[in-house]
């Protein structure tokens, strides 16, 4: 049998397994238990009972967490014109169109989340091998293909959390940090929750 490193058995002490734990007393547990030295993310995992591999078994989408995530989000945006101009007074990171197609391509990417206008995708699309992958690809699904680049360089800003069924019907996300209030984290995780 493996050994159990102290700082785990310590923070196990005086928690029932058996015992199901009211979300605010799990939070107050986890804040109380904390003891790493960095401010660690609370994350969230739900078992849908879903199975992925069916197309009508989807589940994907982003939520706007009332009380936001607790980290610094850096947006690119694929615009032309008055959107290049909305997207920068919005606050996007990185704002451009065939020189930014041009950055990606050649491996770079210093950005969290990727945003589009509908007449930029054929640019963007031939981006699929390299953003795909990593999850950042513009979807209209999900808002980042969108004519209002504004709402959603604000709503990424603000805390939007992008979420996926897994292969195991699984769905989890960040949903704060551990010095957020209990009430915030509550907030936030009855907002993914719903």
């Amino acid at each position: 049998m493996a050994k159990i490193a102290k700082r785990v058995s310590k923070t196990r002490e005086g928690i029932d397994p058996n015992k199901a734990y009211a979300l605010g007393d799990a939070l107050k547990l986890l804040k109380d238990r904390s003891s790493v030295k960095f401010d660690e993310t609370i994350e969230v995992a739900m078992n849908l009972g879903v199975d992925p591999r069916h197309a009508d078994q989807m589940v994907r989408g982003v939520v706007n967490l009332p009380n936001g995530t607790g980290r610094s989000v850096r947006v690119a945006v694929f615009a032309r014109g008055d959107k290049a101009d909305e997207a920068r007074a919005a606050g996007a990171d990185i704002v451009g169109a065939e020189d930014l197609v041009d950055i990606v391509q050649k491996g770079t990417i210093d950005f969290d989340r990727c945003i589009a206008t509908p007449d930029m995708m054929p640019l963007v699309g031939r981006l699929g091998k390299v953003l795909g992958p990593r999850g950042m690809m513009p979807n209209p699904k999900v808002g980042t293909v969108t004519t209002d680049v504004a709402a959603a360089v604000k709503a990424s800003k603000g805390g939007a959390v992008e979420f996926r069924v897994e292969k195991a019907g699984i769905v989890h996300a960040g949903v704060g940090k551990v010095s957020f209030d209990v009430k915030a984290l509550e907030e936030n995780i009855r907002a993914f929750a719903d």
